[in-house]
């Protein structure tokens, strides 16, 4: 494979350049690579770098999806206010419709995430 190819083929971010890293502390992304990368297993499309906060948690936990509790079996640490996860896109934009979705950070937000929200979505929470 020639240089030309190999930079083709890496993840791209919603601006179409390289992806940049979510977070490796803790790691997150369906890969747990540290990621927001997707694929054909990755039917939830983990593809929002987000600073989670309390009031999103919370909302999600009452969607009946609890990320604050550690399932060690998975590889899943818990979160914590202030740490940055790969979220899948759904659940962020059902969370930007409550008015309660996290900040993000763009940069590291996979290109397959404008198929869900608009790139002005995300922007509108971008990471300060």
């Amino acid at each position: 494979m020639n240089d030309s190819q190999n930079i083709s083929s890496r993840p791209k971010n919603i601006f179409g350049t390289e992806l940049q890293c979510c977070c490796t502390a803790p790691r997150t992304g369906f890969y747990r690579d540290g990621f927001c990368q997707t694929g054909p297993q990755d039917y939830g499309s983990h593809t929002v770098c987000a600073e989670v906060t309390a009031e999103f948690l919370e909302f999600s936990r009452s969607r009946g999806n609890d990320l604050s509790t550690p399932i060690p079996a998975y590889e899943f640490p818990g979160l914590k206010p202030g740490d940055k996860w790969c979220l899948c896109v759904s659940r962020w934009k059902e969370a930007y419709d409550a008015g309660v979705a996290p900040a993000i950070v763009l940069e590291a937000c996979h290109e397959k995430a404008l198929e869900v929200v608009t790139r002005e979505q995300l922007e509108q929470h971008r990471l300060a």
